[in-house]
């Protein structure tokens, strides 16, 4: 068999490993985080989040097509894209490494030995397949999301510049350069990251093509690597819709001509230069020109797939993020104007102060007949900036504080210290390189603990989402929550240390070649921590954005394998040795990866994420209008709406986006079955640039002030109603924080808000303190929405949702279910949580008749999102619903209730808040004498908490640093109050074992709790 079709073959092998691997652990629904409306705009070909994704979405949608017809089947068929393309970035990147490998092994002129042959072969299949059961690589593999798919688009254009330089010195070699820039075009609709290749594969361009190689011509080499890669990120991408907007506002503003007619001769200018251009390098016989020309034009044909951005947002569809309809508005979607600037090069620290604010670049939005300035972007001036800022955070961030709190705690500045250029880069190498690139890095090649992002991110020395080889783990030094989860997944670092190997010898035997792998190494690695400059703590682990640097390194374990086998000693058989190290690097690198991660990412009896969204809804009365706020929350929401029509009635509206304009005019439209909320205010109100912001200021009205009165006041074009500044500019102001909404008794009745049971508990008048200090569009728009609603529509609020976001309703606000209802019942001021009220019957048939539980006891794997989520808020809700059916007289009803929670919920302790929860469950299950199920709960809690504690002692034995004093304590009070539930149960066996436990670790932490 030639070396080609052997080639060939394992290629194609590689594929179906890999793509039977994610088949089989793929995830059957909707996954968290953005992958609900991935698949939502997927399957109804909407616009989704900055800065688009348009080829994704039309791939998606025609997976989805695969589902024929079967709503509940289309996320399992996006998945699936996702799957295949994974398998397939397996197979590029085997004939990848099978290219480099051939380069090392083959010798100019003479044909390959079967020796040869199969360690070529053997270390593709140990490269491709360890990469393959990779964390960080597996993970996305398995939902629909653009990360594997850009990591297609990388494979593919790394391993056809290798198929370029095996043929560069053949005739019309250079269409591979073309081909290479259409795909990268395409992947511009996919994802930027494919573009951070261009670096490398300039490289190889230059070392085949170049004859006098030195260190001269390759720094010039490199620099035009990175002015392409601005070219394509910046000219390409941004400057030409950017420059295409200001040329229409040059053709309507100022000669008066229509819209669009700029943008057409500007499109039409730069078709006919490209044209004119291609012709002349054709007749002057100009190839390089030629063929940069041609790789510009087919890099433009693949960003044409973000045409389908303005046209479906024109189109008005349900999920339309910024409304992106004209030039001016996609130019700023492209560059994801909303998230605001990050500083690279230069800006302020933290500490600095805003010493003068001015009108920065306007915004342009079409008006009636020209463009109008809908908004100055304000510059901030700082008393004092620095290069290379990463520590920076500013006044005007909603983040501001916590990422204030979070630089002073990680570098132990004291409040009054002031932050220096050594605080600055201790910053970026400590938190910024190793906890948010080094430690994903280990995690895909050493081993991890667990899946704590929250840890992860925020504590060097923690163990929760550290990684860890295992090779020193035990029961006494690590805890056995760790040791015993799914997520525990040591790989004794076997795959790193392979690596490595492959690595050194690679630069040794073929320095150019090594060069240019440690080039994609970096630009997919740290050059994107470098150049995102992440402040403080992020939502997530970041860890998927550096997949390609992964990649990178995947094929250094490949090539390990030859490198091993060179370590042989020659007196041993060739071949034998060949076969013993190919065997060795195989159990050592795939087999042990795919043994260890897949229990983590078998995902396919998971359920979490749908059945959240699904109780989110089911919750909610007919008509309902569920305010939410979070990702997880939104995404999964839209997903089971959009995609599998479940409740189409409930208009969902997220507070983060209603901050935009856009937004708040989407709302004024039906979707669905959902009718518009009633809005009332006209456009010219909420626009841009029009009370973005409306700040406090007392002007001591007495009492309290009826809602509709104040909204009147602050919407208000009367200049009488306005405040002045010294600068002499005017605008609307709030001008009491204490709100009233007049409650009329025959509007809730007639449209049942409450039940005829209820009516002695309905209030004449809902009074209520408006917490924040000014109003933003959110704001407003729930302002407007309480002024005007009457009753007709039910107010919900998702249970996960901030207090800070229910502008002060708490007092009125019950529980049904996965959801807060606005009711106007008469207020108990003796509730210390005025979130704890239950409208208890109603929430009882929810839960117990329409909840679903996301397979939780059965799923083989649960996330973290799943854990420490969606788990912690089931066992509130159980907790919260029997506790009100016990208040309203329901006791029956309330043990049914923690009979449900024994048959549906897994019995795990994710975090303290859960086990929290559940020492509450076990004293309202002792006081239904269902004390089976309370011994079985503080037994659970009881094994968490002195595994945690044990730990601690023995990191305080051994002074290593890891040592966590608020663990410490929390497990004590823990520990006291169990014993106060159980005695107050009579359960005096249990109660006595934890009092003496109690007693036993306060003599061994009697240092600790003296702090």
């Amino acid at each position: 068999m030639t070396y080609n079709k052997i080639n060939n073959l394992l290629g194609w092998l590689c594929f179906t490993i890999a793509s039977l691997t994610y088949i089989l652990t793929l995830e059957p629904s909707v996954s968290f985080w953005d992958c609900g409306e991935f698949i939502s705009c997927a399957y109804k070909l909407q616009v989704s989040h900055q800065p688009g994704y348009p080829l994704f979405a039309m791939i998606g949608k025609a997976f989805s097509l695969l589902s024929l017809g079967d709503r509940t089947k289309v996320a399992y068929f996006t998945n699936l894209g996702s799957a295949l393309a994974s398998g397939a970035t397996i197979m590029f990147l085997f004939w990848s490494i099978t290219t480099l490998a051939k380069k090392l092994l083959s010798v100019k002129g003479e044909p390959l030995g079967k020796n040869q042959t199969l360690q070529i072969m053997g270390a593709g299949l140990t490269g491709a397949l360890a990469f393959t059961f990779t964390d960080t690589f597996w993970f996305s593999a398995v939902e629909t999301i653009v990360f594997a798919w850009s990591s297609l688009c990388t494979a593919v254009v790394f391993w056809a510049i290798l198929k370029w330089d095996t043929v560069a010195d053949e005739p019309r070699a250079d269409r591979w350069l073309v081909f290479i820039a259409y795909v990268i075009g395409l992947s511009i609709g996919i994802h930027l990251l494919n573009l951070l290749t261009i670096p490398a594969l300039v490289m190889v361009y230059y070392f085949r093509r170049h004859k006098n190689i030195n260190f001269k011509s390759g720094l010039m080499a490199f620099l035009i690597s990175i002015l392409i890669l601005a070219f394509v990120q910046f000219g390409v991408r941004g400057y030409t819709i950017s420059l295409a907007a200001y040329i229409d506002l040059f053709f309507v503003n100022t000669i008066g001509l229509g819209f669009g007619v700029g943008a057409m001769f500007f499109f039409a200018l730069i078709t006919g230069g490209l044209i004119w251009g291609i012709r002349y390098s054709i007749r002057r016989q100009k190839h390089f020109l030629n063929i940069g020309l041609l790789c510009i034009v087919f890099v433009y044909f693949g960003y044409c797939s973000f045409v389908y951005i303005p046209i479906r947002a024109a189109a008005g569809t349900n999920l339309n993020n910024s409304h992106p309809s004209d030039l001016f508005t996609l130019y700023e979607y492209l560059n994801r104007t909303q998230y605001g600037q990050t500083p690279l090069l230069k800006g302020p620290y933290f500490d600095a102060k805003i010493t003068d604010i001015t009108d920065g670049t306007p915004l342009y939005r079409k008006g009636k007949n020209k463009y109008e300035v809908a908004y100055n972007r304000p510059d901030y001036i700082y008393d004092h900036t620095t290069f290379l800022p990463r520590i920076w955070s500013t006044e005007e961030n909603t983040t501001y504080t916590q990422d204030a709190r979070f630089y002073r705690d990680w570098l132990q500045l004291s409040d009054n210290a002031t932050p220096t250029f050594s605080d600055n880069l201790r910053w970026m190498f400590s938190w910024q390189m190793y906890q948010m690139y080094w430690r994903y890095f280990m995690w895909n090649f050493v081993g991890r603990y667990n899946d704590d992002d929250n840890e992860g991110q925020t504590n060097m020395q923690g163990i929760g989402g550290n990684w860890t080889s295992g090779l020193f783990n035990n029961s006494t030094n690590t805890p056995k929550y760790i040791l015993n989860n799914v997520t525990y997944t040591p790989l004794y670092a076997l795959p790193l240390v392979i690596g490595l190997i492959g690595m050194y010898y690679h630069f040794k035997k073929r320095q150019k070649d090594a060069l240019v792998i440690i080039l994609l190494f970096f630009f997919t690695g740290l050059a994107i921590v470098l150049y995102v400059n992440q402040p403080s703590i992020q939502p997530r682990e970041r860890d998927y954005s550096y997949v390609g640097s992964f990649y990178a390194f995947a094929i250094w374990i490949g090539l390990g394998l030859i490198a091993l086998i060179n370590l042989i000693p020659k007196k041993i058989n060739p071949r034998f040795a060949t076969i013993g190290t190919t065997a060795v690097c195989l159990l050592a690198g795939p087999v042990l990866l795919g043994s260890k991660e897949w229990r983590n990412h078998d995902r396919s009896t998971k359920m979490a994420a749908h059945d959240m969204a699904y109780n989110y809804l089911i919750s909610c009365p007919k008509n309902a209008i569920l305010f939410d706020l979070g990702d997880n929350d939104t995404y999964s929401l839209w997903y089971d709406q959009e995609v599998e029509n479940i409740r189409p009635d409930v208009r969902i509206v997220n507070l983060s986006l209603l901050t935009g304009d856009w937004s708040v005019k989407q709302m004024q439209r039906k979707i669905n079955e959902a009718d518009a909320l009633p809005i009332t205010m006209p456009f010219d109100k909420y626009k841009l640039g029009t009370r973005d912001v409306i700040r406090y200021n007392d002007v001591k009205i007495p009492g309290y002030t009826e809602v509709k009165d104040i909204f009147d006041f602050v919407t208000s074009d009367d200049k009488r109603t306005h405040v002045e500044y010294t600068n002499g500019t005017t605008e609307n102001f709030l001008p009491t924080k204490n709100f009233k909404l007049t409650v009329n008794a025959a509007d809730v009745m007639k449209n049942k808000v409450i039940t005829p049971q209820q009516k002695g508990m309905l209030t004449d008048t809902m009074k209520w303190q408006f917490p924040p200090n000014y109003i933003t569009k959110e704001n407003l728009a729930m302002i407007d929405i309480l002024a005007h609603n009457d009753w007709k529509r039910p107010i919900c609020f998702t249970t996960s949702i901030s207090r800070s976001n229910m502008i002060g309703l708490q007092p009125y606000l019950y529980q049904e279910g996965f959801t807060f209802r606005l009711l106007p019942l008469k207020t108990d001021s003796s509730l210390s949580d005025q979130l704890s009220k239950t409208n208890s019957l109603v929430m009882y048939s929810n839960v117990m008749n329409k909840f679903r539980f996301g397979n939780f006891k059965n799923a083989r794997y649960l996330d973290q999102q799943s854990t420490q989520m969606f788990y912690p808020q089931m066992l509130s809700t159980f907790s919260d619903l029997s506790l009100g059916l016990i208040k309203d007289g329901h006791p029956d009803l309330a043990l049914k209730t923690l009979k449900k929670y024994e048959e549906v919920m897994p019995d795990i302790n994710p975090n303290i808040f859960a086990a929290q929860t559940k020492m509450t469950l076990a004293d309202t299950s002792y006081k239904l004498k269902y004390d089976k199920l309370g011994n079985k709960l503080i037994n659970s809690v009881h094994s968490y908490i002195t595994d945690q504690l044990n730990y601690n002692y023995h990191q305080l034995q051994q002074d290593t640093g890891k040592l966590n004093p608020r663990e410490v304590q929390i497990g004590m009070s823990f520990l006291n109050n169990m014993a106060i539930i159980t005695r107050d149960a009579h359960q005096e066996v249990l109660s006595k074992q934890l009092i003496a436990q109690l007693n036993s670790y306060e003599d061994k932490f009697k240092s600790i709790l003296k702090l």
